[in-house]
């Protein structure tokens, strides 16, 4: 698989970006041995980047896949919500003790909203810009799921690495329309950003449409890489194979199909109702203050498309 470099960081990724969240708790919780064999699989088939997060509780995986993989072939880019030097020493120490590592590739400030959030949290890159002197980190960054956040990535230089959600429908986007993010994602781009996207399928509700989203992403010419879940081999060849040809083989998009999916609510929801009013099926209902699908649901994906939150996805 070909590889690009990362804006102006140097770091040197494949076009793929092994999305590690959706092997989890959160989601289909493999066994640690499992999934750590899929992310080596990943590797031998070209892909030398993941993303993942303090939250996501799988750095065992990865540690345990590292035992064989060049770890100095391999660029690991990690998230936390670090807003004071000490929570940020804290999330980089948890880091590297439990990646078994010596330093991490990408750091990044989780979630960032706008220019507002990066200054009540510059206290953590301030500590960041530290330990990137002192070879612990190479590049600092942020991930968002807003316009916004791009704008503000866009206003610091230290500010290295941008991981925004983009997807052909603009699910997820909190404050504006796929071709506003679009916009600002080129602006940093043009400005020597890492850009790699996340959610190209909108957090599997593209999955229908998984030659098109995917296509649709891959063939923007301002975004280095992207960041997609895998919980297979099948899946992995899928992806391997629409960044190399653009197309899924037949064979492949049998047993696709045939994974049994299902929806499922973030603990974050705030049981705003959005969803529900937009059912058409009937096939989600606010119980104890939270979204929850019923029998009636045909996992369209119209809900999530409502929800100001991004916590509905199909897995």
């Amino acid at each position: 698989m070909n590889r690009i470099k990362l804006g102006n960081t140097g770091i040197e990724v494949s076009r793929l970006c092994f999305g590690s969240l959706t092997m989890t708790p959160f989601q289909a919780n493999l066994p640690v041995e499992e999934g750590a064999k899929l992310i080596q699989y990943a590797y031998t088939k070209g892909i030398n980047f993941i993303d993942t997060a303090e939250i996501y509780d799988n750095y065992k995986y990865i540690k345990e896949a590292l035992k064989n993989i060049n770890r100095e072939d391999y660029v690991i880019a990690t998230k936390c919500y670090a807003y004071t030097k000490e929570m940020a020493k804290e999330s980089l120490d948890l880091a590297l003790r439990e990646l078994g590592t010596d330093y991490i590739d990408i750091f990044l400030l989780h979630e960032q909203e706008s220019i507002h959030t990066i200054r009540g949290h510059y206290e953590a890159i301030e500590y960041f810009l530290k330990a990137k002197e002192m070879g612990k980190i190479r590049a600092i960054g942020i991930s968002t799921h807003r316009v916004s956040g791009v704008f503000a990535a866009t206003q610091y230089d230290e500010i290295e690495v941008v991981h925004p959600i983009v997807n052909k429908e603009g699910i997820g986007i909190q404050d504006g329309t796929i071709e506003d993010m679009l916009a600002m994602i080129e602006k940093a781009y043009n400005m020597g950003k890492g850009i790699y996207g996340m959610k190209p399928l909108g957090g599997g509700h593209l999955i229908s449409q998984s030659k098109e989203a995917f296509n649709f992403v891959k063939n923007i010419p301002f975004i280095h890489s992207i960041a997609i879940g895998m919980q297979s081999k099948e899946e992995v060849d899928c992806n391997v194979s629409l960044m190399e040809t653009g197309e899924i083989p037949e064979n492949l998009r049998d047993k696709l199909r045939k994974k049994k999916r299902k929806l499922i609510i973030a603990d974050y929801c705030i049981g705003c109702g959005n969803c529900v009013r937009t059912c058409k099926q009937n096939g989600i209902e606010i119980i104890d203050g939270k979204a929850t699908p019923n029998e009636n649901c045909i996992l369209c994906g119209y809900c999530a498309r409502n929800c100001p939150e991004f916590c509905i996805k199909v897995i």
